[in-house]
């Protein structure tokens, strides 16, 4: 049972805090980094960019929905993690630390929600059908029959379904993210001070 607790740990926990760490500490260095080179005025600009490397992400979502169809999925979903931290980041130094900007921080915190959420359903979709997996393997090689197996697959099975259904969480969270960012985007248009 410890070595299960260990691989869960090793495998699943550790990766997902760490992914958030390496946001965090990726959005500090640049942050810093700015400042030491006395040009914090680029994070102003740095939204742009982490807004167009969000859309190149959504390029697996589309081929799921077979919006298009060009790409293998598995390889659409390496691109859309890496495109979608990537944007993140450079959405965090651009937000910064500005109070009185209310709409931007409510489209960073649903970025944030959407990030984890991203990440929750990664590992622990990817847990479950693992561990689907590894019991039905299990199972055949004791020698049961499929109408045995599906008995007693079912609660994990059903389980399984349920933990698929996180993007019924994730995709409001991303259309809230998408709103608030749209919002934000449009009121700097009409207030930047266009001289």
């Amino acid at each position: 049972m410890t070595g299960i607790r260990a691989s869960l740990m090793q495998r699943d926990v550790i990766p997902f805090y760490l992914s958030l760490a390496a946001l965090a500490g990726g959005t500090l260095a640049l942050d810093a980094g700015l400042h030491l080179a006395n040009a914090v005025w680029i994070g102003r600009y740095l939204g742009i960019p982490g807004v167009l490397l969000i859309l190149a992400s959504s390029g697996y979502s589309m081929r799921k929905r077979k919006l298009i169809s060009s790409g293998k999925p598995a390889d659409l979903l390496h691109w859309h993690e890496r495109l979608a931290w990537a944007g993140s980041l450079l959405i965090l130094v651009h937000a910064g630390i500005h109070f009185n900007a209310i709409l931007a921080w409510l489209a960073v915190g649903a970025m944030l929600i959407n990030i984890a959420s991203g990440l929750t359903g990664k590992y622990l979709l990817g847990r479950s059908r693992q561990r689907l997996e590894a019991t039905r393997t299990r199972l055949r090689a004791r020698g049961l029959s499929p109408e045995q197996l599906e008995e007693r697959t079912y609660w994990d099975s059903l389980t399984f379904d349920m933990v698929k259904s996180w993007r019924v969480v994730h995709l409001p969270i991303t259309l809230a993210f998408s709103v608030l960012a749209l919002a934000h985007i449009i009121a700097i248009f009409l207030f930047w001070g266009w001289q």
